[in-house]
Protein backbone atom coordinates (compact mmCIF):
# COMPACT_ATOMS: atom_id res chain seq x y z
CA UNK A 1 0.00 0.00 0.00
CA UNK A 2 1.40 3.18 -0.75
CA UNK A 3 0.10 6.97 -0.84
CA UNK A 4 -3.60 7.57 -0.76
CA UNK A 5 -4.76 4.05 0.42
CA UNK A 6 -2.13 4.16 3.16
CA UNK A 7 -3.51 7.43 4.69
CA UNK A 8 -7.57 6.43 4.22
CA UNK A 9 -6.46 3.23 6.40
CA UNK A 10 -4.46 5.40 9.11
CA UNK A 11 -7.05 8.06 9.31
CA UNK A 12 -10.06 5.24 9.41
CA UNK A 13 -7.88 3.14 12.48
CA UNK A 14 -8.26 7.10 14.37
CA UNK A 15 -11.30 7.80 13.64
CA UNK A 16 -12.49 4.39 15.41
CA UNK A 17 -9.80 4.74 18.41
CA UNK A 18 -11.19 8.49 18.83
CA UNK A 19 -15.01 7.39 19.12
CA UNK A 20 -14.45 5.28 21.81
CA UNK A 21 -16.25 6.44 25.20
CA UNK A 22 -18.70 9.12 23.41
CA UNK A 23 -22.04 7.23 23.78
CA UNK A 24 -20.62 7.51 27.68
CA UNK A 25 -20.60 11.33 26.91
CA UNK A 26 -23.67 11.61 25.08
CA UNK A 27 -25.76 9.75 28.03
CA UNK A 28 -23.82 12.00 30.48
CA UNK A 29 -24.88 15.45 28.69
CA UNK A 30 -28.73 13.82 28.27
CA UNK A 31 -29.58 12.29 31.22
CA UNK A 32 -29.92 15.16 33.12
CA UNK A 33 -32.80 16.43 30.90
CA UNK A 34 -34.24 12.47 30.52
CA UNK A 35 -34.25 12.89 34.40
CA UNK A 36 -35.82 16.83 34.46
CA UNK A 37 -38.52 16.01 31.87
CA UNK A 38 -39.60 12.77 34.24
CA UNK A 39 -39.65 14.61 37.47
CA UNK A 40 -41.37 17.71 35.78
CA UNK A 41 -44.16 14.74 33.71
CA UNK A 42 -44.85 13.32 37.78
CA UNK A 43 -45.15 17.03 39.24
CA UNK A 44 -47.43 18.02 36.74
CA UNK A 45 -49.27 14.54 37.30
CA UNK A 46 -49.35 14.92 41.02
CA UNK A 47 -50.51 18.77 40.75
CA UNK A 48 -53.43 17.50 38.75
CA UNK A 49 -54.47 14.90 40.88
CA UNK A 50 -54.26 17.46 44.01
CA UNK A 51 -56.62 19.79 41.85
CA UNK A 52 -59.69 16.98 41.30
CA UNK A 53 -59.29 16.10 45.09
CA UNK A 54 -59.93 19.84 45.69
CA UNK A 55 -62.62 20.23 42.76
CA UNK A 56 -64.75 16.89 44.47
CA UNK A 57 -64.64 18.38 47.67
CA UNK A 58 -65.99 21.75 46.78
CA UNK A 59 -68.50 19.99 44.46
CA UNK A 60 -69.45 17.71 47.56
CA UNK A 61 -69.80 20.38 50.11
CA UNK A 62 -71.76 22.37 47.79
CA UNK A 63 -74.43 19.58 47.33
CA UNK A 64 -74.39 19.86 51.09
CA UNK A 65 -74.69 23.30 51.11
CA UNK A 66 -77.36 24.18 48.55
CA UNK A 67 -79.59 21.24 49.34
CA UNK A 68 -83.10 22.74 50.85
CA UNK A 69 -82.92 24.62 54.57
CA UNK A 70 -79.13 24.14 54.63
CA UNK A 71 -76.30 26.34 55.13
CA UNK A 72 -73.05 27.00 54.32
CA UNK A 73 -71.63 25.48 57.78
CA UNK A 74 -72.66 22.08 56.10
CA UNK A 75 -71.02 22.49 52.74
CA UNK A 76 -68.15 23.11 55.24
CA UNK A 77 -68.28 20.13 57.01
CA UNK A 78 -68.75 18.02 54.09
CA UNK A 79 -66.01 19.15 52.23
CA UNK A 80 -63.97 18.89 55.23
CA UNK A 81 -64.94 14.94 55.66
CA UNK A 82 -64.43 14.19 52.04
CA UNK A 83 -61.16 15.79 51.87
CA UNK A 84 -60.25 13.91 55.40
CA UNK A 85 -60.76 10.48 53.54
CA UNK A 86 -59.32 11.09 49.78
CA UNK A 87 -56.42 13.87 50.41
CA UNK A 88 -53.77 11.90 51.94
CA UNK A 89 -50.47 13.37 50.99
CA UNK A 90 -52.04 14.23 47.64
CA UNK A 91 -53.50 17.82 49.44
CA UNK A 92 -51.56 19.29 52.37
CA UNK A 93 -52.62 22.63 54.66
CA UNK A 94 -56.16 22.59 52.81
CA UNK A 95 -58.57 25.08 53.78
CA UNK A 96 -62.57 25.17 53.23
CA UNK A 97 -64.82 28.60 53.37
CA UNK A 98 -68.36 28.17 51.91
CA UNK A 99 -70.24 31.30 51.55
CA UNK A 100 -73.78 32.22 50.48
CA UNK A 101 -75.80 35.57 49.34
CA UNK A 102 -79.14 34.02 50.20
CA UNK A 103 -79.64 33.13 46.54
CA UNK A 104 -76.66 31.27 45.65
CA UNK A 105 -73.60 29.24 47.72
CA UNK A 106 -69.87 29.19 47.15
CA UNK A 107 -67.66 26.30 48.40
CA UNK A 108 -64.14 27.03 47.92
CA UNK A 109 -61.20 24.45 48.67
CA UNK A 110 -57.49 25.48 48.76
CA UNK A 111 -54.45 23.74 49.92
CA UNK A 112 -50.62 23.19 48.61
CA UNK A 113 -49.46 19.87 46.20
CA UNK A 114 -47.59 17.48 47.21
CA UNK A 115 -43.42 18.58 45.93
CA UNK A 116 -41.65 15.98 44.20
CA UNK A 117 -38.50 18.10 45.05
CA UNK A 118 -37.24 18.27 49.08
CA UNK A 119 -37.18 21.75 50.69
CA UNK A 120 -39.53 22.78 47.59
CA UNK A 121 -42.75 23.89 48.17
CA UNK A 122 -45.45 22.76 46.72
CA UNK A 123 -47.82 24.44 43.80
CA UNK A 124 -51.03 26.09 45.40
CA UNK A 125 -53.98 24.82 44.32
CA UNK A 126 -57.66 26.73 44.69
CA UNK A 127 -60.67 25.20 43.64
CA UNK A 128 -64.47 26.21 43.76
CA UNK A 129 -68.04 25.27 43.03
CA UNK A 130 -71.46 27.40 43.45
CA UNK A 131 -74.29 27.09 42.48
CA UNK A 132 -78.35 28.52 43.76
CA UNK A 133 -79.66 27.67 46.77
CA UNK A 134 -82.50 25.09 46.22
CA UNK A 135 -86.13 27.21 47.76
CA UNK A 136 -89.75 26.27 47.53
CA UNK A 137 -91.52 28.38 45.29
CA UNK A 138 -94.95 28.52 44.11
CA UNK A 139 -96.21 28.92 40.57
CA UNK A 140 -96.81 32.20 39.48
CA UNK A 141 -95.31 34.29 42.22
Amino acid sequence: MTGPEQLTDWWQGLRWRDDRGDTSIQMAIIFPFVLLATIAVIQASMWFYARQIALTAAREGLTAARAYQSSPAEGTAQAQDVLRRTAGDSLRGYRVAATSDGQRVRVQVSGTALSMIPGVPGLQITQSASGPLERWTVPGE
